[in-house]
């Protein structure tokens, strides 16, 4: 099923139409509540990699605050590389949680617009209880999200300020300010994979919630 995920995607992003996009996968038989798992899975999946590279970073500017001497360039060339890859982390998580919403927005419309074609009142009554449970569940997932994704902000702003620092005052006091910087991105990194990991333990129990 991934594959054909895969292609059908592509094929969205060719023609820009959502709604094509699951009246097509509809057809070889996912549905959007499949499509939902998978992003709510793939959401979860880039906050785990963000994570990876929240300490990834972290650890080399720890490294990089231990500096006494050496090649300027090479210690401009790990902050860059590290801000740059962070920066990439941050907006795949971004770009999955809006591709989760999406989907998830498209399947609470469907679901009420079809409580209205049930003649069995007692099975029309249970099936709107469970939407609201779902939207409420998925809420707080979204909720989440949204919070770890705001605490990646200062991470990625406090690695800007580094890089942009060092590139324009490349030389050993400017690493040496830079080392008063440290705590604090410490701690912003630390909040940032407390909060994605919150959202990835909502992630696994909406996903329970769904099956």
């Amino acid at each position: 099923m991934r594959a054909v995920l895969l292609f059908l995607t592509s094929l969205t992003l060719l023609t820009g139409c959502q709604s094509a996009y699951y009246a097509a996968m509809e057809q070889v038989g996912v549905h959007k509540r499949d499509i939902m798992v998978d992003r709510v899975e793939d959401a979860a999946s880039a906050q785990q990699e963000a994570q990876t590279q929240f300490n990834d970073a972290l650890e080399a500017l720890t490294t990089l605050t231990q500096f006494d001497g050496g090649e300027l360039q090479a210690a401009y060339d790990t902050v860059n590389k590290q801000y740059q890859k962070s920066e990439a982390a941050v907006t795949q998580v971004r770009d999955r949680i809006d591709a989760l919403d999406a989907v998830a927005q498209a399947l609470f419309a469907e679901w009420d617009e079809e409580l209205a074609l049930y003649t069995n009142p007692r099975l029309k009554r249970e099936s709107a209880q469970r939407l609201r449970a779902t939207q409420a569940e998925y809420q707080r997932l979204y909720d989440a999200m949204q919070r770890a994704e705001r605490t990646m902000t200062p991470v990625l702003n406090t690695l800007q300020d580094n890089r942009l620092y060092l590139k324009h005052n490349l030389n050993a006091r400017a690493i040496g300010a830079l080392q008063g910087e440290f705590k604090n991105l410490a701690g912003d990194i630390d909040r940032a994979i407390a909060d994605m990991q919150r959202a990835i333990q909502a992630s696994d129990r909406f996903i329970q919630t769904l099956n």
